[in-house]
């Protein structure tokens, strides 16, 4: 029986676990992947205080050493279902079931697919969700990129470093984008814009070759040549594994102090329902969730 089982490894996952641990709880991390956190997957980190700039690996680096530093116990292990039994939950895995008194749910979430033609059959094939993982497939050629978001111009950024043209695709006619990216990507010579416009099919056969581009206004359709297409659209919380109440999006609902509709059972970072997903609001709501399930855990044994 622990005190705490925490679904998920990331930054707001492994905060929660810091501060569980310095209370005294008996916890326990469950992580399916090897590298967790959509952070490890980010070229570089400037917003992150204390940090002026960092490698998102090498941050979450940081994050590992500092839980195993102060004995947070981690395991890789993915979890099928998260059970309320009252004052216990079960958290079923594919390597045995494990008993807690609160659980923790801290799994994150995906990139959004946008589910067009082509799409899923070339993921891997030219089709990404990640320039630092892919990026340096694409060196001297021409890629795509879907969205204008922090994510998309992050990313675009990336690719102008390696791709000879980076296409910016966006259903706006403006960025949504921090000023600071804005002034960046608009000061890159090997980056063009073309606005008021979504992506309707990507074209290949065991690669991609071309994108078919829509004008919202207009509706007129374009083919575009393209190596890679790289999709920025939002992001789809991990959270199917719980019963609780989530939104229409499958974000969970919580409170300010990270509970659910379930007591015991506690959320924290970008699988929960919030106005800002980040490193910074993943690990303030790790901490909040940890003291929350702390006194969630006293209130049982009193």
């Amino acid at each position: 029986m622990h005190d705490i089982i925490i679904v998920g490894g990331g930054p707001a996952g492994l905060t929660a676990a810091i501060y569980a641990v310095r209370y005294g709880l008996k916890t326990l991390v469950l992580e399916k992947s090897v590298i967790p956190g959509q952070i490890a997957t980010t070229d570089v980190v400037e917003n992150y205080p204390g940090f002026p700039t960092i490698a998102g690996l090498e941050l979450m680096d940081r994050f590992n050493e500092h839980a195993a530093n102060i004995g947070v116990e981690t395991k890789i292990s993915e979890v099928k279902t998260v059970e309320d039994n009252g004052n216990t939950k079960t958290v079923f895995t594919h390597d045995g079931d494990l008993e807690a008194k609160a659980v923790i749910i801290a799994t994150g979430a995906d990139p959004k697919h946008l589910g067009v033609p082509g799409e899923e059959e070339l993921i891997a094939k030219g089709v990404s969700y990640c320039a630092t993982c892919d990026g340096p497939f694409f060196s001297g050629e021409e890629v795509v990129v879907i969205g204008g978001g922090e994510s998309a111009i992050t990313d675009a950024l990336i690719l102008s470093n390696i791709a000879s043209k980076v296409h910016v695709v966006h259903r706006r006619d403006e960025l949504r984008s921090s000023k600071i990216l804005q002034e960046r990507i608009f000061a890159k010579e090997n980056v063009d814009f073309i606005w008021d416009t979504v992506l309707e099919k990507v074209i290949g056969t065991d690669e991609v070759e071309q994108v078919v581009l829509k004008n919202v206004k207009t509706g007129e359709t374009t083919d575009l040549k393209t190596s890679g297409v790289f999709i920025y659209i939002g992001i789809v919380p991990n959270t199917r594994m719980v019963d609780v109440d989530k939104d229409k999006y499958g974000f969970i609902i919580s409170n300010e102090k990270m509970e659910t509709s379930s007591k015991g059972i506690f959320v924290a970072g970008d699988c929960r329902d919030t106005v800002l997903w980040q490193v910074v609001t993943a690990v303030a709501d790790g901490a909040i969730a940890a003291v929350s399930a702390y006194e969630y855990i006293t209130g049982l044994e009193k």
